[in-house]
């Protein structure tokens, strides 16, 4: 993973470089405690960017309230492009916790609304915890209730690399144990779906970007990947756009149609053939 790399046309000035360099010894040394003391406007947001810089260690920055962790967040995002800047806050839009009113006999039901956009956000802190080292996590007090062991949730990860062996129906039931919904029609974040073959995740740290994967009997079979950085690596960068939209287009119209123009080109895959395997013909329905 790359380092922690500030991006800022800014350099540290006045106090900054003196303030920079003590916490960041400090910080190597082991110290517990340290204050940074400036006034509105004085900086403080760059300089502990630069003692993140400095120090190179995943680190932790935690705000009064959902507003000032926002703005943070905004910040460091900004100064820190090429690493991963995530936000952890509380993912409730309103929460009533159960009561009761002796006075009255009344019980009050525990009632909360789930924003899911945060949820999806706070997913995607942890998952970046847990599969990188260049994280910064924005977080309110939210970040020190309970959330279950780190040992648990590595548990429920489910690792996919490409040419790795793995039985589909596994797969499909370790998904269902992690709690994700199969739907084959409204796909959405927490959900699969499967077509024969091709299996579609779409992660729950993810808003937009839904994972396929494709078999060749107990193997992921992710051709078009290894073609298309091929293609790059090549310089032949008109030519590896054209293929990824065509093939994907290709693959969508499948999908739904069980056709597309040019199907004959995915036919070793259509048959299960291996690669440089010729195609069937019809000197193939002769007897021997």
């Amino acid at each position: 993973m790359p380092p922690f790399k500030l991006v800022t046309p800014f350099t540290p000035k006045g106090d900054q470089p003196q303030a920079i360099a003590k916490l960041s010894k400090g910080i190597i040394q082991g110290k517990k405690h340290q204050v940074l003391l400036g006034i509105t406007g004085s900086g403080k947001t760059f300089t502990m960017a630069n003692v993140i810089e400095q120090v190179q260690r995943p680190a932790l920055i935690m705000a009064p309230n959902k507003a000032l962790a926002a703005q943070l967040f905004s910040e460091f995002k900004e100064l820190f492009p090429e690493n991963a800047v995530e936000f952890f806050i509380s993912y409730y839009d309103y929460y009533q916790p159960e009561a009761y009113l002796p006075t009255t006999d009344t019980y009050i039901e525990k009632d909360a609304s789930i924003n899911d956009d945060i949820d999806k956000m706070r997913h995607s802190a942890t998952r970046s915890l847990l599969e990188r080292k260049d994280v910064i996590i924005v977080a309110s007090v939210s970040c020190i209730y309970a959330l279950g062991s780190p040992e648990s949730y590595q548990g429920m990860l489910i690792l996919m690399e490409n040419e790795k062996e793995i039985v589909r129906d596994d797969l499909l039931s370790r998904l269902v144990e992690i709690q994700y919904e199969r739907n084959d029609f409204d796909f959405h974040r927490g959900t699969f779906r499967v077509r024969g073959d091709v299996v579609e995740i779409f992660p729950a740290y993810e808003t937009d970007t839904a994972i396929r994967l494709e078999f060749f009997g107990d193997r992921i079979d992710l051709e078009l990947k290894e073609r298309y950085d091929y293609l790059i690596s090549q310089n032949k960068l008109l030519e590896a756009q054209r293929i990824k939209e065509r093939t994907n287009f290709d693959l969508e119209m499948l999908e739904e149609t069980g056709y597309c123009h040019g199907v004959e080109n995915y036919s070793r895959h259509l048959d299960g053939r291996m690669p440089g395997q010729p195609p069937y013909a019809l000197l193939n329905y002769f007897p021997e």
